[in-house]
């Protein structure tokens, strides 16, 4: 049998897989405390000696590969031209490639814009804006900025190429790295985001690898290909897609709560139809949106307070001093995990509000716009309304017993028409929490990859009453 090791380092646990590569199939799985704080090899060690256990030997894989969201994952700062372009497609290059974007600025930057950045402290910037030829002069003025501030992250150029250069010599004193890219907008309402992705990810694998301390796992590990999130995105893509030759299942959408955030994943066009006009940038075919007001444990109040105490007490049928008493106790404790009823309770309706909000932002909406020539119908984002697939991954899915119940809250809503969310999919679970190895398997072992991510996706139907609750 040739096995392939899969290691996610996350925040809270270092999770790891043990996969068949013949027959597409996780053989063990296991998980120890992250302990990158001190040295991450600890907790790593911890999961591979309880994966071995179970095996019953240490195999010989052909493969051991990892990715990350330790310690906070990959923070990012983006700084565009104009906001409702650039600096929208620096945001879109930034989740794909699956950072935290904790900062965005637009225009030329201030004394205090630059301040503000130095506080956060963020592991990586995306400096862009401009289309191929237009607008340089806010470029440089925005590179001799950073040039001139206490930075030591890497930033990453991928604006109007004419500027390059000379943005290029001014940021080459500072400590971090400058890595320059591809403009990530070269023509007006052009996106071409994926040469800034492959940089950032570029920067992950030498930089911040060895900030978290993971490259002390360089003799457990052939490589920490990604950060989880874009690890994720690119599992996505392959089910989506399907490996070279096959087909795959078409356009999808991936929803993953967790902890910290909820994130949604979607793979297809999603262009206007029935005559509706774009507004705004296009699309990227693969998106990842990163809702940070939404995770089940840091935000569980944010939650709350999205949707009402009110609302949220009919959601879940617990009363307002339980509600705040559970609140309570995760603040103090946001490794804690459910140990009764109501804090099942509790965590499903978490669950469900996290995922409801998080779908609205990501699928895109239709207005009626009233010109001199009439009405016209304008979309905003992408069209989810055809998709027909939905996954759910992550911990609260794959633990629920009836995790239909979660999912069906990403359906479209008759009583909110313009939002355009997925009318009719079909829902699956990632029951053996294998999407992220999938993506990581993709490079190089594609058909297993697709069959690994395939295997593992369990099918959960909706009861008529739940279908006709969305319509």
């Amino acid at each position: 049998m040739t096995f392939a090791l899969l290691v996610d380092f996350g925040s809270t646990y270092t999770k790891v897989r043990a996969v068949s590569l013949d027959d597409a199939r996780v053989v063990a799985t296991a998980q120890g405390p992250s302990t990158v704080g001190s040295d991450v090899t600890v907790g790593l060690q911890s999961a591979l000696d309880r994966l071995h256990a179970q095996l019953g030997e240490t195999p010989r894989y052909r493969w051991r590969l990892g990715a990350s969201s330790a310690a906070g994952g990959l923070r990012m700062v983006t700084v565009g031209l104009v906001r409702e372009l650039t600096a929208e497609a620096a945001r879109q290059a930034a989740l794909g490639a699956g950072a935290k974007l904790v900062g965005s600025h637009a225009g030329r930057l201030t004394r205090a814009d630059v301040r503000a950045i130095v506080e956060l402290a963020p592991d990586v910037m995306l400096l862009c804006g401009g289309t191929d030829g237009g607008n340089r002069d806010t470029l440089v003025h925005n590179a001799r900025a950073l040039a001139q501030a206490p930075l030591a992250c890497p930033i990453v150029v991928a604006g109007n190429r004419e500027a390059a250069d000379e943005e290029m010599d001014l940021l080459q004193a500072l400590p971090g790295s400058a890595v320059l890219a591809g403009n990530v907008m070269p023509e007006l309402n052009v996106l071409s985001i994926e040469p800034a992705r492959a940089a950032i990810r570029e920067v992950f694998m030498r930089r911040i690898v060895h900030a978290k301390g993971i490259d002390r796992a360089g003799s457990m590990l052939d490589d920490v290909l990604m950060p989880t999130p874009a690890a994720v995105l690119e599992g996505a893509q392959l089910l989506a897609n399907g490996p070279q030759g096959s087909d795959g299942l078409g356009p999808l959408l991936v929803i993953d709560p967790g902890g910290a955030t909820t994130d949604v994943h979607s793979i297809g066009g999603g262009e206007p139809r029935g005559g509706a006009v774009r507004l705004g940038l296009p699309e990227p075919h693969a998106k990842r949106t990163v809702e940070g007001d939404l995770g089940m444990r840091h935000n569980a109040h944010s939650i709350v307070e999205a949707v009402g105490e009110a609302a949220f007490c009919s959601e879940s049928g617990l009363d307002a001093a339980q509600l705040r008493a559970l609140l309570a106790a995760v603040a103090a404790d946001v490794e804690r995990l459910p140990q009764n009823d109501a804090e099942h309770t509790f965590d499903r309706a978490l669950g469900r509000c996290a995922i409801r909000l998080a779908v609205r932002r990501h699928a895109g909406t239709r207005e009626t716009v009233y010109t001199a020539h009439g009405p016209v119908q304008v979309q905003r984002g992408k069209d989810l309304s055809d998709f027909a697939t939905v996954i759910g991954t992550g911990g609260v899915l794959v633990a629920a017993e009836r995790p239909e119940q979660l999912l069906s809250v990403a359906l479209a809503d008759p009583a909110r028409p313009l939002e355009l969310c997925p009318a009719a999919p079909r829902f699956f679970v990632d029951r053996d929490y294998v999407l992220y190895g999938s993506g990581l398997l993709a490079g190089v072992e594609p058909r297993a990859a697709y069959a690994l991510a395939r295997a593992s996706l369990h099918e959960v139907g909706l009861c008529d009453t739940e279908r006709h609750a969305h319509g």
